[in-house]
């Protein structure tokens, strides 16, 4: 299946909705650290961010750097969703939800670039 636009990844499409979910659980009252909310939106924000970019250079080996660098992120909010569940700011719940939404996005993003990596000169994912 050839894939001509990031909207059609669903990696993509899965960072776009763990965005979402940060975004809303660093709004609430409890949640009063600006530089861990700030961070945390920011390595949320560059997943799917970097997942585009590497698409959009239309070459398989930039796409690679830019997965490694998105999956990269996804461990650093894995990381940031510890600390906020150690000091309170999250609940069990939400940490269980959205850390197995990045263990997922994570798992999906390092299938994707095994998959390139072993068809280097296949074309297909990219477009022209």
């Amino acid at each position: 299946m050839k894939i001509n636009k990031f909207e059609d990844l669903e990696i993509w499409k899965l960072s776009l909705f763990t965005t979402k979910h940060i975004y809303n659980i660093t709004a609430r009252r409890e949640f009063n650290d600006y530089g861990l909310k700030d961070q945390m939106r920011r390595a949320v924000v560059s997943i799917s961010s970097n997942i585009v970019e590497g698409f959009e250079k239309s070459n398989n080996n930039e796409l690679i750097r830019y997965l490694k660098i998105a999956k990269g992120s996804s461990g650093e909010l894995r990381n940031q969703l510890y600390i906020a569940k150690e000091i309170n700011y999250i609940s069990q719940k939400d940490f269980t939800y959205i850390f197995d939404l990045l263990v997922k996005l994570s798992k999906q993003i390092g299938a994707f670039i095994n998959y390139l990596q072993v068809k280097k000169n296949n074309k297909e994912f990219i477009k022209k």
